[in-house]
């Protein structure tokens, strides 16, 4: 296992444009990111629904990359989500699964059978072309820059160090100095019209 911030920051350097969708690591990567008009920081949204905004998002703008950095409680509350993006096959998606083995955001309830599950297994299974998995950070930090030269549908699963937050959600510090609407207005401005 290794920490969702080390992982990050070993990402951004080969980052290049790509237009990133923070989920459950957006604490750390605000600070990381060098273009946060580039970043699609969406809070907490309905567990699951960042695979499917990704999705979206990919198909909307293919020629931009997009990369979604997901956690393994969203992909087991929308399963449905990984047979949808490989049936639509977008090739400029790149879809990054935290796995801390318990659901962290809501108080640490351990995901059940968390050692057993092997999620690339089940992406690949879903239709995915190429899945990846890492519980080590210099053999993620060794592939990353060949993972991101793949075409998409790509999925990496990768095992993180679980940081448990029991501060209820509406308490808890605000991370994202932005607003959506400030969100989705710095995006709009940084990808121009649609071609």
């Amino acid at each position: 296992m290794f920490q969702t911030e080390d992982m990050l920051r070993a990402f951004a350097q080969y980052r290049g444009n790509a237009v990133v969708i923070p989920g459950r690591g957006g604490r750390y990567w605000h600070n990381i990111s060098d273009k946060p008009e580039r970043d699609v920081p969406l809070g907490d949204p309905a567990m699951g629904g960042h695979a499917s905004f990704g999705l979206g998002l990919a198909l909307a703008r293919p020629n931009e990359k997009v990369v979604l950095f997901d956690s393994e409680g969203d992909i087991l509350m929308n399963m449905g989500a990984l047979p949808t993006i490989a049936e639509k096959s977008p090739s400029n998606f790149y879809h990054f699964m935290l796995d801390n083995e318990c659901y962290a955001t809501t108080g640490g309830q351990p995901v059940p059978n968390a050692k057993n599950i092997a999620y690339d297994v089940i992406a690949k299974g879903s239709g995915y072309p190429t899945t990846f998995a890492f519980d080590n950070l210099e053999d993620f930090s060794n592939n990353i820059e060949a993972i991101l030269s793949r075409p998409g549908p790509v999925f990496v699963a990768m095992k993180v160090v679980p940081e448990v937050e029991n501060v209820p959600i509406g308490q808890r510090i605000r991370w994202n100095p932005r607003s959506r609407d400030k969100v989705v207005s710095d995006l709009q401005g940084a990808l121009g019209p649609r071609n």
